[in-house]
């Protein structure tokens, strides 16, 4: 009988007075692909820092073994080694994707420098010999042009060319066992598909035993052979992944499955863990599961009918916007980038309009250029019938006190500064909303208590919330000014699903107790479906589909928009089935 690759028996590891993994037990086989799925902060990515002993200084492994089993069949635990000895196992025997690639990259060398020093420090190449086999790592990971890809320097490359670069520094001391922290998180559903067919392929081609770790389920469904299921630092479940999507056992699993937007329903609220976990809920007595959840046909239709026949909130009139690119360095030549060409559209009272598209196809660019964030170089934006293109900044200042937008990244968008209560007070004061600093404060903590944050999250710092308690800051400080319309520009991409629910349902319940207009953009077609009444998807800067989203994901008219939902994981058992069918197929005989 194989013996496992690895073995974790009853860790333990806290972090001060807090236990973030408690009495875990796992065996990855070589070959095998495990996932660990649970919510941020159940332990899934401490579990891993500690099997390559990379914890953080207040991160303390109290007990437990981890054993490898290494080349020559003996098996030696991790955990008794020196740091000196253990720096021997990392990246030869055990190495890590890590969760964002654009902060693991250092930005002052160049991606081909970044692989190849791993293979000069652990193998002992020549810059020559590291060089070379950097260039046939790149080719392995599908870059069409590796030599460019060598050269360059992160920011100049995409967020999943980024991650192939880590992909190719992950596999370049030749590796048995990869750790993949959420390698996905933020990628489009195309550029995802990608990343996970690369990574089986090169599991297949190495004999890897993989350990992938995330949140989203249709992902897992996708790579994984087993599943085991983290909350609150404890293994809850754990099974083949047909048996665990099929028939989940526990309350904490059936909730993460029923939180993502499904695309062959509507429902009026998407579940979330705690409706599952009727200790954690409280008196709410919310059935996620019941039918009254679901919206039928004919509310829709009279919903729409009733959205339809107002007169536009919005028009946008054959909007363009570029860029201009330099060819080179010491170029003269400018090459024009259209990143909008000759958008029109309108948007409704109370609509949610949903603008769908890979990352780099204008999406972004549109929304600024209608908030004049950017100058768009030609068309009209009107807002109520004014022509906010033909006013200067003067006349636009009061007007932008209506127009609001929730950024992308709740990290970058708010001041490590200031308190999440200063950071939604801050632009009432520019737009002298209310009289005094007494009377804003009582707004404020109003609008926290409308997020479902606490009046004491007032002086609470942002590195002191999670994720998705930093987009609920947010969104409470868009509501300061009371505007009319609000764009979300990628705002749940990066939360887990459970929070994605939770802010999602935010949304729509601020939406109908305000009578909000959205733009909702997000990558992920299956959440701008849940969101939206009407959708438009864009590609290289042209809208080139919009309509009914039902419609759309039913029967998509563009050969673009069929990629993008083939691309969208399913945790379907029917998927399932057939993701384990493909892999059996794909083992060695």
């Amino acid at each position: 009988m194989t013996s496992p690759l690895l073995s974790i028996k009853n860790l333990i590891v806290d972090f001060g007075e807090t236990r973030a993994v408690d009495e875990i037990s796992l065996d990855l086989m070589p070959g095998e692909t495990i996932a660990i799925v649970g919510e941020s902060g159940s332990g899934k990515t401490v579990t891993a820092l500690s099997a390559l002993r990379l914890l953080p200084h207040k991160g303390k492994i109290i007990s437990g073994e981890i054993w490898y089993s290494e080349r020559n069949g003996k098996t030696t635990d991790l955990l008794s080694l020196s740091l000196a000895e253990m720096r021997k196992y990392r990246g030869n025997d055990l190495a890590m994707i890590f969760q964002d690639p654009a902060t693991s990259l250092n930005p002052v060398f160049t991606c081909g420098d970044q692989v190849a020093e791993a293979m000069i420090y652990n193998l002992g190449f020549s810059s020559k010999q590291a060089n070379a086999r950097t260039l046939e790592l790149f080719n392995e990971v599908k870059f069409s042009d590796p030599e460019q890809i060598f050269n360059a320097y992160p920011h100049e490359i995409s967020g999943g060319q980024k991650q192939r670069v880590m992909i190719a520094m992950a596999m370049a001391c030749g590796p048995r066992a990869i750790f993949a922290d959420e390698p996905t998180t933020a990628l489009d559903v195309t550029v995802q598909k990608t990343i996970l067919d690369l990574l089986k392929e090169l599991q297949q081609k190495h004999d890897m035993g993989i350990v992938f770790i995330s949140h989203d389920l249709g992902v897992v469904a996708e790579l994984a052979d087993r599943v085991i299921v983290m909350y609150k630092g404890k293994i809850v479940e754990q099974g083949p992944v047909l048996d665990i999507f099929s028939r989940p056992k526990h309350p904490y699993t059936r909730g993460l499955l029923a939180s993502r937007p499904p695309l062959n329903a509507r429902l009026h609220r998407l579940p979330t863990v705690a409706d599952f976990l009727p200790l954690e809920k409280g008196l709410s007595n919310f059935d996620p599961l019941h039918i009254s959840n679901y919206i039928t046909p004919e509310e829709r239709k009279a919903s729409l009918q009733k959205l339809y026949e107002q007169k536009p909130l919005f028009r946008v009139e054959h909007l363009s916007a570029w860029f201009t690119k330099r060819s080179g360095l010491f170029s003269g030549k400018k090459e024009i980038i259209k990143a909008v060409d000759d958008v029109s559209f309108e948007v409704y009272p109370g609509e949610t309009l949903g603008l769908v598209g890979e990352s780099g196809c204008g999406k972004t660019t549109l929304v600024r250029s209608i908030l004049r964030l950017n100058e768009a170089q030609a068309g009209n934006v009107f807002y109520k019938d004014i022509n906010l293109t033909d006013l200067s900044e003067n006349q636009l200042q009061p007007i932008r006190k209506d127009l609001q937008l929730i950024f992308q990244d709740p990290f970058s968008a708010l001041n490590p500064r200031l308190s999440a209560g200063e950071a939604i007070m801050e632009p009432m004061k520019v737009h002298g909303i209310l009289s005094d600093d007494s009377q804003r404060k009582s707004k404020v903590i109003e609008l926290l208590e409308r997020v479902n944050l606490r009046k004491e999250h007032f002086y609470r710092f942002p590195h002191e919330f999670s994720g998705g308690e930093r987009q609920r800051i947010c969104i409470a400080r868009a509501l300061s000014l009371s505007p009319r319309f609000i764009i979300c520009d990628e705002s749940v991409s990066s939360l887990d699903v459970s929070v994605q629910a939770q802010v999602l349902n935010l949304l729509n319940e601020l939406k109908k107790d305000f009578g909000f207009t959205y733009i909702f953009i997000s990558h992920d077609l299956s959440v701008v479906r849940f969101m939206s009444d009407r959708m438009m998807v864009m590609y290289q800067g042209k809208i080139i589909e919009s309509g009914d989203p039902d419609e759309i994901c039913k029967n998509p008219s563009s050969p673009y928009t069929r990629k993008l939902i083939e691309a969208i994981p399913s945790a379907s058992a029917e998927n399932i089935e057939a993701a384990v069918k493909r892999r059996k197929q794909l083992l060695p005989v």
